[in-house]
């Protein structure tokens, strides 16, 4: 991909090459903001996202400590996806659109579930409809050298077993850190 220091390049869809940058990397981040309260963004690692489309991207939740990202979403649907090369190509992709949740439980769950190998203490996932995808130059963005994903969360998740999940779930991702609901069963 060329870079252009003086303006971002503008898709109206994630082509084959912008694809391709997405899956070669281990990170990525999530912002949504409700109309009030705060903003939220949040890295994402694993092997947790998917193109499914030319203007669709799902991704997989795992349970954490908090769950603003559904919360956020049932009060303002927009979610901006961001992926940086750390690497010795500089680049930043942004992905503009708008984004449901689908919980454990859900019809969808299933069809999400099935893009994704096992993930212990999945909670939900994020089906992105893009709108926009935006190029820049991520001239300012150092180098780091990947060393490998983290496994805390498989082993957290082993510890707690099935209805440690589900009790976390219900005392820690029910409400935002706003106070909204985030549309988790409970």
């Amino acid at each position: 991909m060329g870079h252009d220091v003086t303006m971002a390049t503008q898709y109206d869809h994630i082509t084959e090459r912008l694809r391709e940058f997405v899956e070669a990397q281990h990170m990525f981040f999530v912002a949504t903001a409700a109309p009030d309260g705060r903003v939220n963004v949040s890295p994402k690692g694993l092997d947790s996202l998917r193109v499914v489309g030319a203007n669709r991207v799902v991704w997989l939740n795992g349970t954490g400590s908090g769950n603003e990202t559904a919360a956020h979403l049932l009060r303002n649907p927009r979610m901006t996806l961001m992926f940086c090369s750390f690497d010795a190509k500089p680049l930043i992709l942004r992905f503009y659109g708008t984004a449901t949740a689908v919980h454990a439980g859900d019809q969808r769950w299933p069809e999400m579930l099935a893009l994704f190998p096992a993930m212990r203490g999945a909670r939900n996932a994020f089906d992105v409809h893009v709108e926009l995808a935006q190029t820049s130059c991520g001239f300012g963005v150092p180098r780091y050298e990947y060393e490998g994903q983290r496994t805390l969360m498989d082993s957290w998740a082993t510890n707690k077993g099935e209805e440690g999940l589900e009790r976390y779930r219900r005392d820690r991702n029910a409400l935002s850190i706003d106070g909204f609901p985030t549309g988790l069963p409970v």
